[in-house]
């Protein structure tokens, strides 16, 4: 994507609603983001899709936005923690001067970093957006069958757009949401959380070995 279109769509992600989850792109809560937060995650998103889409991407799609990755970094599976370490133009946007870590995501960025296919790869969940229980903001859920329709239509979107390599599961939770919204994927692998981490690092990696990206 060009920053014209990856902006255009991000714009797109940020007007669409999901049931009752936080929109990342487009809520903000005074008592835990930074004024201005939306906007600076919707920066943040920008700057990602522009990166990882040079070249035909590998999308990993997980099943939705935790609290303490996407839902205050704007990218899945990526914690503030992680936005650290890749510093400008990348910014924070929690109330938390150190940001969230995420241990799912680090996992993940761990493994890509490793492989040396961190611009190769194109991190998405099929609800972009964060599902938590009424009441507990700093809480995950797992998304309803609305909130996961409205997913849908943003995946095919962005699917449309990049055209990737493959789309790969993580977590048999995303590979079912993936066959019952009708997109074409890869086996799953593993989720890193829960005692995966291993078996993520073993599968993830067969798999973007065997589509050529080590």
């Amino acid at each position: 994507m060009l920053e014209p279109e990856a902006r255009a769509f991000v714009e797109h992600v940020a007007a669409c609603e999901f049931g009752a989850c936080f929109r990342p792109l487009t809520d903000e809560n005074p008592e835990l983001d930074q004024p201005g937060a939306a906007a600076r995650r919707r920066a943040n998103l920008v700057h990602y899709l522009v990166e990882r889409t040079r070249e035909r991407p590998v999308v990993l799609a997980g099943e939705a936005m935790g609290y303490a990755g996407g839902r205050f970094s704007g990218i899945a599976f990526t914690a503030e923690r992680t936005l650290l370490e890749w510093s400008d133009p990348y910014v924070l946007t929690s109330l938390r001067p150190e940001g969230y870590k995420e241990m799912s995501g680090s996992i993940v960025h761990g493994l890509l970093e490793t492989l040396d296919v961190e611009q190769r790869v194109l991190l998405w969940n099929t609800v972009p957006a964060h599902p938590h229980p009424a009441g507990r903001p700093l809480g995950n859920r797992g998304p309803s069958a609305h909130e996961r329709q409205a997913g849908a239509a943003v995946l095919a979107r962005l699917l449309e757009a990049v055209q990737p390599l493959a789309v790969v599961p993580v977590g048999r939770i995303a590979e079912r949401s993936l066959a019952e919204l009708g997109f074409e994927a890869l086996p799953s692998v593993r989720h890193p959380a829960q005692g995966g981490a291993a078996l993520f690092r073993a599968q993830a990696g067969a798999t973007l070995e065997a589509l050529g990206l080590t």
